[in-house]
């Protein structure tokens, strides 16, 4: 079985026999098509593969690489780019029978013993989505703005920045962002960073998605870096409810996962907002934050789809927690191989 966790910043891939052995974990590149387009992004995975296949000791020919395929992918979010994604990677002879989703499932699956539930990943940005017991999926496009979407790293950071902005010309409210924001990225005022980033000396994207440490740090005494938190706390549960309204599960014991950069961060102001807001609008529910790489939520899917047991899945869990382990720093876009570490 091959399993694919595919992001916007890195791609998981991992070859499991269906006992739950796991016979290779390699890390690369992000493999998002909505960013490389869809033969970009299958180079990406033909790459990764070929790695696997090496690692594993296994012949790389022209036939399918594996029975089955999961590829769980960030940029895939509509049905015609599922069917092309489908179409395209069995081409590749991926595996003989390929299923594509988004990779919010993976942080579902992962994250979930029952595998059905509500899963929220909220890493550069945020995405949403529920399983029923009887299969039924509920979840939203998550394209940012044009969908409706606040939320994940990149909106808090324009938030701070644009706060800080404000701030200093006192159009807005006073805040300690005004000095923690430039500080940060090593400039005095709110103006001079923006003179570095409209100079195209600072990245905009990244550095906004590299502040939300400095959100969580300045939220424990500032009301403006607070309510930029507590925003993002109501946006999650607002998520989550609409998807246990769909699923016509809000007075179910639904589990409901927490995935991603900032809910890992583990901000107790974050995540005590999102669990206050749980219990007012499903109080069977349970709250948890996984940190369970979603490499092992597709994994898993895999082995549901070859109905193996739960002595292989706890096996699955079991070896790419291990697997996992002896990555000593794993770097974002950066290869990875058990037992070695990149610095």
């Amino acid at each position: 079985m091959l399993a694919i966790d595919g992001g916007n910043s890195k791609t998981d891939l991992a070859l499991v026999r269906a006992d739950g052995e796991v016979l290779a974990l390699v890390r690369g590149p992000l493999s998002s098509p909505h960013h490389l387009g869809l033969e970009g992004s299958l180079g990406v995975l033909g790459g990764l593969v070929a790695e696997a296949l090496a690692e594993a000791g296994l012949p790389n020919g022209d036939g399918p690489v594996a029975e089955v395929g999961q590829l769980l992918l960030a940029g895939v979010d509509f049905p015609a780019e599922v069917r092309e994604m489908q179409a395209a990677a069995g081409a590749r002879g991926l595996a003989e029978r390929i299923s594509v989703g988004n990779d919010t499932f993976a942080v579902l699956r992962a994250g979930t013993e029952r595998g059905w539930g509500v899963g929220v990943v909220c890493g550069a940005g945020i995405n949403c989505v529920g399983v029923a017991p009887d299969g039924r999926q509920a979840r939203f496009p998550a394209l940012g703005w044009i969908t409706g979407d606040w939320g994940g790293g990149y909106d808090v950071g324009i938030s701070a920045i644009s706060a800080a902005a404000r701030s200093e010309d006192e159009r807005g409210e006073k805040t300690s962002l005004e000095t923690a924001v430039p500080a940060h990225f090593g400039v005095e005022t709110p103006t001079a960073l923006a003179e570095e980033f409209h100079a195209g000396r600072i990245e905009e994207r990244q550095a906004a998605i590299d502040l939300a440490p400095v959100v969580f740090a300045e939220a424990d005494h500032d009301a403006v870096a607070a309510a930029i938190v507590e925003q993002l706390a109501a946006e999650v549960v607002t998520m989550v409810r609409v998807t246990l309204e769909r699923l016509d599960l809000t007075g179910e014991p639904v589990e409901v996962a927490l995935g991603g950069g900032l809910m890992q961060s583990g901000d107790s102001r974050l995540i005590g907002a999102i669990e206050a807001g749980l219990r007012e609008i499903a109080p069977a529910a349970t709250l948890h934050v996984t940190s369970t790489p979603p490499i092992v939520g597709a994994a898993l899917l895999g082995l549901d789809e070859l109905q193996a047991g739960a002595a292989a899945q706890q096996r699955l869990r079991d070896e790419l927690a291990e697997k996992f382990s002896q990555i000593e720093t794993p770097q974002i876009g950066g290869r990875m191989r058990p037992g070695r570490s990149r610095r």
